[in-house]
């Protein structure tokens, strides 16, 4: 058993834990340390079992073998409730909003202030309005979630985190659906959490928000602890050469591809409902890969949409293999040879209480 030294700041101390599922090993005798007023990235390829790791933590899963001690003492939480009490919390990648209720409702479920046998919707708005006040968050408690954008409902799980004043506080891949305008937003609720003496697990494949925002950095590969490193003394070849196992002389090779004749021509394209997309145009060739960037609000994710048929046109032309389709719905564009990934895909991409089988075949 490797055996980690106890500090006095040390907030919570993960070692040798152990965790298999049917066919595969997740974690192979994992460690992880974390201290108060810092900020830990936990790193790895895909599938190197960070999730896994904190899903044991947080008592979603239940570790094979190893000991957690947090403020010192062996803990073994059977289920995330138990954990939220406990003090940790943890922003997950896929949002957990309950959509058809308010956003204060979200905040406190599960804990809502009483006044006798009822809820006491005042004392609900009101610490919810000074949670949102504390971290500059521009969201009426009253709302809806289902109205809200994406990167709101990320700001309301960060909220969520924060109003249980926990010590621990996981995040993982915060910043997926945030802004460049949004994440430093996050970066300064960050900050206020270690000013409260927190520790805050990180997880994001971004390097420089990893060197930008954190102190410390653990490495796990195939499951294992591979090291755990300070910020300032390490550089990111080293944090990429630990997450792969082996050297990497080209991290970006060059582009060899030659894009070839044009096969989608998008010309003025403007929809029904403002404020959406306005006279957007742009040519996609065949063996290339464009990118559509902007801000949150910009309309991207419209302009697929009124691609795709979701979204009804106003006017403008799309050209496939220089013909024009209409698509009026997602199935004309299915048949016409599109395909749409959508931006939430919790919501709106799958049939979530139904099979496997049923959402591989329902778009066919």
């Amino acid at each position: 058993m490797t055996t980690q030294t106890q500090d006095s700041d040390v907030l919570l101390t993960m070692t040798d834990v152990s965790k298999s599922f049917p066919g595969v090993k997740a974690l192979d005798h994992a460690n992880l340390t974390v201290r108060s007023h810092s900020v830990h990235a936990l790193m790895g390829e895909n599938g190197a079992g960070k999730s896994t790791l904190l899903k044991c933590l947080f008592g979603i899963y239940a570790k094979d073998e190893g000991e957690i001690l947090f403020l010192g003492k062996p803990v073994d939480f059977k289920t995330s409730k138990e954990a939220l009490e406990n003090g940790i919390s943890m922003v997950h990648q896929e949002l957990n909003l309950v959509r058809q209720t308010s956003v204060m409702d979200n905040l406190w479920l599960g804990r809502y202030p009483l006044k006798g046998p009822f809820v006491d919707h005042a004392k609900m708005y009101r610490d919810t309005k000074a949670i949102f006040d504390e971290l500059d968050i521009d969201v009426d408690p009253k709302e809806k979630v289902a109205k809200l954008s994406v990167s709101q409902m990320q700001m309301i799980e960060i909220a969520k985190a924060f109003s249980y004043n926990a010590k621990i506080v996981i995040m993982d891949e915060p910043t997926s659906s945030l802004s460049e305008k949004e994440v430093e937003h996050l970066f300064k609720i960050i900050q206020k959490l270690k000013d409260r003496g927190c520790g805050i697990i990180y997880i994001s494949h971004k390097m420089d928000e990893i060197f930008k925002i954190c102190d410390e950095i653990t490495i796990l590969r195939d499951g294992k602890w591979i090291n755990t490193v300070q910020v300032k003394g390490t550089t990111m070849e080293e944090i990429v050469s630990m997450m792969v196992g082996r050297e990497l002389t080209q991290r970006f090779p060059e582009k060899t591809n030659v894009p070839k004749e044009v096969t989608l021509e998008v010309e003025h394209l403007t929809a029904v409902n403002q404020p959406s997309i306005q006279d957007v145009s742009f040519n996609l060739r065949k063996g290339e890969i464009l990118g559509i960037a902007g801000l949150v609000g910009a309309k991207r994710t419209d302009i697929v949409e009124a691609i795709f048929g979701v979204r009804e046109l106003k006017e403008g032309t799309i050209k496939l293999n220089g013909k024009i389709v209409k698509n009026h719905t997602a199935l004309e564009a299915i048949n016409h040879g599109f395909a749409l990934v959508t931006e939430e895909r919790r919501s709106t991409g799958i049939y979530s209480n139904l099979s496997i089988e049923f959402n591989s075949l329902i778009s066919n």
